[in-house]
């Protein structure tokens, strides 16, 4: 048979149509076996190169393979030979391909399924045709739709389902159902959710990018090598010049690093854009389908199933349109999840090998931004990129379909869209130059600014500063909500332009098709099909400036430079502790802080490092471990190091994980370490003992016992090199003895070990076996005790007038000494077992938090009360009201277009055009002036909301008190400060706009659905609720997501946080792989929530546009079967605008549950209005006296102090006088309650009972700041914060640069100050690292002098200075707080014994309290700690 048989009337031009019995059995029987044929040899040499296991063969997959053969008989409608043949032969190579597939691990296979529909479709029109002949003789051929389900082993508990898919089960999301209905029956659990693929691990990512960008640095310096030797021959000089020096331009630049993400992940990228081609086709394909269905409409005589052919044809293309574009967004999200790990992954690794200078630029602020906001646009950036090249082809070929129909005419569409465009393009620059440069900017530095707040919350509460800072966070964040506004602005143009775009091309087509000639008459498949493709060419006009962009975002963003140098830094290596001529700084552009260094460390030795503060010695030990920019010389180290940091760094874990440090715990050998570290007794009193979990930063336990651990953790590693930067100075004298005889001097454990420790003390300089004397960076003198005492220099001098007293140290007994300290630590740290329950439980507040967001499965109604009540019910009627309006006129001015179509023609003409044209403008710009208005006022509403709730958390937070900040992580507090506000900055609103102008929209189209076919409300109601009730299952389990998602990232921004804090002794102990593991794990854990998040909206547009395509499908036959009654006009509106159902539903559901899932961040940022607040700042009414106090007397009566409610006592009924003018020590073991009167005083902890006076006032009588900014303190831990010198001295501008030079002097910083560049205005790095602790703790002294108040509290203020430096604090305090009560907490005993009074404290009680003088002679508890010290 050829197709010369064809018969097209048979076919075509007829009412019965049907193809040909030679056409059936060649072409329908040869078409899948060709099919199968040509492919098979491809197939299978795609299985050969993808083996992914063998597939045990079950029973159900043995019955098919044994039915398959069996089938051929019954397969052919005529049962020639020639077919039978050919049937049997495809069914045996089909069976072969089977058992191929499960011999190679192929759960799903595409190519059968295909096959299977292939035959399926051929087979139908002879089943038909079969069926007309002989209904008694059905024969319905069954084919399966996958291939064989055999029983699977996973190692993993809850595989994703994804998997063991079948083929049409990928494509229509059907694998995700489970968990869907899952979540609506019950709330999702963290359990609950599907464990990774493997190809989405951060492990996989990673490890394969770092093949990648080691295969294009080599190919980069290939080609640097070969183009810088071209140049030296001399050929081709300038040319080769210029690209060498683009080639390091590239290198330096984040292009370098795009590139290598796009070598990873394109290919799979490449198969979504095939996906969105062809999309693209079934697009276009729509509109010729409308026009053929509207001349079917014209044509009375065209018979009435090619109506219903066109509807049905519709209705595929449309189904087939959303089955591409989901994949295609599936393929996008799956690729931006992967770059977001990528990147989370680099940051992170970047954190950890990040060099000094680098790190005084890039805060942690900074860093929680990168991997919050930065790593969101290299996300939109995925997902929007197909649309920089794409969009103008799709423009091209709308506009060419607009020329087919109205011909010249469209030439005013494209010059339309050529207006709109660039004012677009601009707006899009305007608007992307706003958020980099500005709202970023400002984001930045308020995160950075909150951080250092959260950080260092005790030292603004202690100096009443809260007030300053608050200030200084509301600033920046009025310059950010500035540039929204004007972001916003510029977006509500964009909107009104794009959603006017339709109108404003019609109406300049139309205008100009009617006006160029009178012949020319607008009929309804003209104006329908031309406003389809209208519709189509909105899609790439607005994608086009927002793809434009976020291209240009990225490329403008910070992320890609901080990320690029990441491989190139270098490492530790060498053979013993030398340093050779050594020149360093801590920046590369910076001054020396060392110079002409040569240290030789022999192997085992001891050796000490001194000098005054400032002097370079901390920096001596950075350059040792590579933390500084070598200048010049060489550093070498040999064997393991351990290294224990100034500033005890300790982790959010459990005791023994600290001590462990990550190593297998070897128990004899873990007691000896504990033993050594004097960390026993507090275990013994801690709840859980070792287990008892610490809280983040180690804020439940003091100076010394953080240190202690700290120490611990470096000895249990067993390195061959030590580095311990001063570790005995946050530790009383008799502990700091016990420390040195039992760890690091010649009888301790370390012993036979290389040390280097920087000390202050001057007891242990006589064991050492090297001593390094440093002055202002360079090493003076170096050699043993004895021989720098011999020569009679600088040293010598320093020994005999500041440690003459210390000189019967070596002759006390050891282990009396040591007996004591361990007896008096089991007595004195009961306050610890306060401290430990009051905050170590940061884990199980995070806990909490993430029970009460998986608990509600709706957000709560009061949170969108809150959210409105801020922005008030006047504007939001406003709102709807213009909501309204803008629908109103987008109706009528669709209808009228309706109507002008079903106009009669006279004499080949329309009457009154002017008149309708004139109408159509006026209807259409009103809708666009009301577009513009609403956009602009929900952008308003959503800023006045967005400042309020940030203010209230603000306050909020700032008026917690300090043991809220110890069981809150960091990291949940700058998630709500950097995320959160983000989302209701901009997510909010945005969901807001789009949800309320699709649901607007969506009533236009019913109204105008209804009003052409009223019968249509038989099938739109049940659709409603089919609708509804896809919508309830999606909305409860996406909102699940929503929260478990929000709650695994959290502790992604602590652990972030805690490793950019520990990074130096990380990298120390060369645990960076371990680290590198814990965060793998932290954004896998936030990736497996993040996952079926996105693919629950695919699910949910699958399915909801499947809906609207009915509606299509039920607008196109309803208008078919009554086209006697209905004018093409009213078909073509009802139609067209039915064709938008499907986007309207989805967009509908998308953006409520965008603003259900973004109101989670109004619910999370108001958990922190109902935490404990402190009390009032300052007092109503009656003012206390500017002068007060006046005399500085103190006076605690039965004075009680807890850490929390139904905890024992920390401090127990104390009672004293302390007159004005008098000079107190308070003294006592570790833990004895020495700080807590500090903190009582201050009122960081409220009285249990009792009361305190200060000069005759009750101080729980007066405001906190009242108080605060009376009393001064010079904390044991000096913090400073970034911002200018001036600016951490006075941040309220209140005294002059006179008087702040002027304690500058009196603090021993004048001439340090002097000699920095810019003097005050000297910008201190986040946490004043840019100056040594002993410098910062003179900040803290300068502080104190510039307040001159009645009052001084020094907690163990001088223990990070060296003696001669303590002596100068001394002196200076005694001469200008003279006229001042003063209190010290002191280790150094040596510093009060000039004292009028000292108090010895013990279990929170006073035990002791006399004179020095007379307290010695009682020989009591402080003669003996004076007796350790070697004062008496």
């Amino acid at each position: 048979a050829s197709f010369r048989d064809f018969d097209w009337n048979r076919t075509w031009y007829t009412a019965n149509p049907d193809l040909t019995q030679c056409f059936q059995n060649t072409v329908l029987v040869w078409v899948p076996c060709i099919y199968l044929w040509l492919l098979v040899p491809f197939y299978c040499l795609h299985l050969y190169c993808h083996d992914n296991g063998r597939i045990r063969m079950s029973c159900l997959c043995a019955a098919k393979m044994v039915r398959l053969p069996l089938l051929c008989s019954n397969f052919s409608v005529f049962n020639p030979s020639l077919v039978v043949f050919v049937c049997f032969f495809y069914k045996i190579l089909v069976l072969c391909i089977i058992q191929l597939e499960r011999v190679r691990g192929c759960r799903s296979s595409v190519f059968l399924f295909l096959f299977w529909v292939l035959s399926v479709v051929c087979s139908l029109v002879p089943l038909r045709a079969k069926i007309q002949l002989a209904i008694d003789e059905v024969m319905v051929e069954l084919f399966p739709w996958k291939t064989t389900h055999s029983l699977v082993f996973h190692l993993s508990q809850n595989p994703c389902p994804v998997r063991d898919a079948s083929f049409l089960s990928k494509i229509l999301f059907w694998w995700f159902t489970g968990l869907v209905v899952k979540g609506y029956r019950t709330p999702l659990e963290a359990e609950d959710l599907w464990t990774l693929r493997e190809e989405d691990t951060s492990n996989k990512i990673i490890s394969e990018l770092q093949q990648n960008w080691t295969a294009e640095c080599a190919k980069l310096q290939k080609q640097e090598k070969a183009l810088a030797s071209g140049a030296a021959l001399g050929s081709r000089l300038p040319d080769q010049a210029q690209l060498l020096r683009k080639l390091q331009k590239e290198q330096s630049s984040g292009f370098f690093l795009l590139r290598t993400l796009a070598r990873k992940f394109g290919p799979y990228f490449l198969t979504g854009t095939l996906c969105i081609i062809f999309h693209d086709a079934f697009m276009f394909a729509i509109p010729q389908v409308l026009s053929l269905l509207l001349g079917f409409m014209k044509d009375a005589d065209a018979p009435l199933w090619k109506g219903y052919f066109y509807a049905t044809l519709m209705f595929l293309l449309s189904c087939l349109q959303s089955l591409f574009n989901h994949q295609y967004m599936y393929t996008c999200f799956t690729v931006g999840m992967r770059v977001k790990t990528a990147v989370m992954g680099l940051v992170y690794r970047k954190s950890l090998v990040i060099n000094s200078s680098a790190r005084r630029t890039c805060t942690v602020g900074e860093i929680v931004n990168l991997v919050s906001a930065d790593t969101q646009k290299l996300m939109d950036f995925v997902v929007y990129f197909n649309a920089v090249w794409l969009a103008p082809i799709e423009i091209a070929l709308c506009l060419f379909f607009l020329w087919q129909h109205l011909g010249p005419s469209a030439l005013a569409g494209i010059a339309t869209v050529i207006l709109i465009f660039p004012l677009n393009g601009f707006i899009a620059k305007k608007r992307s130059k706003l958020q980099v440069n500005a709202g970023m900017k400002f984001m930045d530095g308020r995160i950075r600014l909150m951080n250092e707040i959260l950080n260092g919350i005790k030292i603004l509460k202690f100096y009443a500063w809260e007030k300053a800072f608050l200030e200084q966070v509301l600033g920046y964040r009025e310059k950010e909500l500035k540039a929204l506004k004007k972001s916003q602005i510029l977006y509500s143009i964009s909107i009104a332009s794009f959603n006017s775009s339709s109108f404003l091309i019609a109406f300049a087509m139309f205008g100009v098709y009617v006006m160029l000639d009178d012949r020319n008459v607008l009929d309804a498949q003209k104006v329908f099909v031309s406003m389809a493709i209208i519709n189509i060419l909105k899609t790439p006009l607005s994608q086009l400036p927002f793809a434009i962009s976020t291209t240009m975002q990225v490329g403008d963003a910070p992320l890609l430079s901080v990320l690029h140098p990441l491989f190139s830094l270098p490492c530790l290596e060498g053979e013993d502790v030398i340093v050779d001529n050594g020149t360093f700084s801590w920046a590369a552009e910076g001054p020396p802080c060392l110079k002409r260094i040569n240290v030789r460390v022999p192997r085992g030795s001891l050796v000490a490092v001194v000098g005054h503060v400032g002097s370079g010695k901390s920096s001596l030990l950075s350059a040792m471990l590579g933390e500084t920019e070598k200048r010049s010389g060489q550093v070498t180290v040999k064997g393991s190091v351990a290294y224990v940091p100034q500033q005890a760094w300790i982790q959010n874990a459990t005791v023994q994980d600290n001590v462990l440090f990550g190593r297998e715990k070897l128990k004899t050998w873990y007691q000896r370490v504990l033993e050594a570290c004097a960390l026993l007794p507090d275990l013994d009193i801690l709840p859980a003992g070792d287990a008892t979990e610490i809280g983040e930063k180690g804020l439940n336990l003091s100076g010394g016992q953080k240190q202690r651990v700290s120490l611990a953790r470096a000895v249990y590693r067993k390195a061959d090199v030590y580095l311990l930067d001063d570790p005995l100075s946050a530790v009383d004298a008799h502990v700091g003895q016990h420390i040195f005889d039992k760890v690091i001097g010649p009888k301790g454990v370390l012993r036979g070990k290389t040390r280097v420790l920087v000390t202050h003390g001057t007891s242990f300089l006589p064991q050492a076996d090297l001593i390094l004397v440093l002055v202002e960076g360079e090493i003076t003198e170096s050699g043993s005790y004895q021989e720098l005492l011999s020569r009679h220099g600088a040293f010598a001098d320093f020994i005999h007038t500041f440690a003459s007293t210390e000189k019967k140290e070596s002759s006390i007994q050891r282990g009396e000494e040591a007996s004591v300290t361990g007896a008096a630590h089991w007595v004195s740290e009961q306050q610890k077992y306060n401290r430990t329950l009051s905050a170590a439980k940061p884990t199980g507040s995070l806990g909490l938090t993430r029970t009460h967001c998986a608990v509600s499965s709706q957000v709560r109604l009061e949170m969108y009360k809150k959210y409105f009540k801020t922005i008030g019910l006047a504007i939001i009627i406003l709102i709807v009201f213009l909501y309204a309006f803008q629908q109103g006129a987008s109706l009528a001015y669709n209808y009228w277009l309706s109507m002008w179509a079903d106009d009669p023609v006279v004499n080949g003409t329309q009457l009154d055009t002017d008149l309708k044209l004139a109408v159509f403008g006026a209807l259409g710009f009103a809708q666009g002036i009301a577009i513009f208005g609403t956009t602009v006022a929900i952008s308003i509403c959503g800023i006045i909301a967005s400042r309020q709730l940030h203010m209230d958390l603000l306050v909020n937070v700032l008026r917690s008190p300090m043991s809220f900040f110890e069981c809150t992580p960091s990291g949940n507090l700058l998630n709500r400060f950097a995320k959160e506000i983000d989302a209701i900055d901009c997510m909010v609103p945005d969901g807001l706009k789009m949800m309320l102008s699709y649901v607007f929209k969506l009533m236009e189209v019913c109204i105008i659905v209804l009003m052409a076919t009223p019968f249509a409300a038989v099938i739109i109601l049940p659709l409603a609720f089919l609708y509804a009730f896809v919508q309830s299952f999606y909305v409860a389990t996406s909102c699940q997501l929503r929260r478990l998602e929000a709650v695994s990232r959290s502790p992604i921004y602590t652990h972030f946080n805690e490793t950019v804090q520990g990074a130096s002794v990380i990298r120390a102990f060369g645990e960076q792989s371990r680290f590198i593991l814990q965060a793998n794990k932290r954004v896998d854990f936030n990736q497996t929530s993040y996952f079926p998040r996105f693919v629950a909206t695919r699910w949910l547009a699958v399915n909801l546009e499947f809906v609207g395509n009915v509606v299509v499908l039920a607008a196109a036959i309803l208008s078919v079967m009554g086209r006697s009654t209905l004018s093409p006009g009213i078909v073509g509106l009802a139609v067209s605008h039915s064709l938008q159902v499907t986007g309207i539903l989805s967009w509908i559901v998308r953006s409520w549950t965008d603003v259900e899932n973004n109101i989670v961040s109004v619910e999370r940022v108001n958990e922190y209005s109902d935490t404990p607040k402190e009390a009032s700042w300052n007092t109503e009414g009656t003012p206390l006296p500017l002068a007060w106090p006046q005399s500085g007397t103190i006076e605690f009566q039965d004075y009680g102090l807890q850490y929390r409610k139904g905890l024992e006592l920390a401090l127990k009924g104390i009672t004293l006088n302390v007159d004005k003018r008098e000079k107190v020590g308070i003294v006592g073991r570790t833990g004895a309650g020495k700080s807590s009167l500090a903190l009582g005083i201050f009122r960081i902890l409220e009285a249990a009972k009792g009361k305190i006076f200060i000069d005759g006032v009750n101080i729980a009588d007066i405001g906190l700041h009242d108080l605060r900014s009376r009393v001064t303190i010079i904390p044991q831990d000096p913090i400073l914060f970034s911002g200018s010198l001036r600016m951490n001295l006075d941040p309220f501008d209140t005294y002059t640069d006179e008087e702040i030079w002027s304690s500058l002097e009196l603090a021993h910083l004048k001439t340090f100050v002097s000699n920095l560049p810019d003097k005050l205005s000297y910008e201190c790095s986040e946490g004043g690292e840019n100056l040594s602790l002993g410098q910062r703790q003179l900040v803290c002294l300068a502080r104190a002098l510039l307040r001159k108040t009645k009052i001084l509290v020094l907690d163990e203020a001088t223990a990070a200075v060296d003696l001669e430096t303590d002596t100068l604090i001394q002196s200076t305090i005694r001469t200008q707080f003279e006229d001042c009560t003063v209190l010290t907490i002191a280790h150094r005993l040596n510093t009060i014994m000039d004292y009028t009074r000292v108090i010895v404290m013990d279990r929170g009680n006073v035990c002791e309290m006399d004179s020095p003088a007379n307290l010695i002679s009682q020989r009591g508890q402080f003669y003996r700690m004076c007796l350790e010290a070697g004062l008496v």
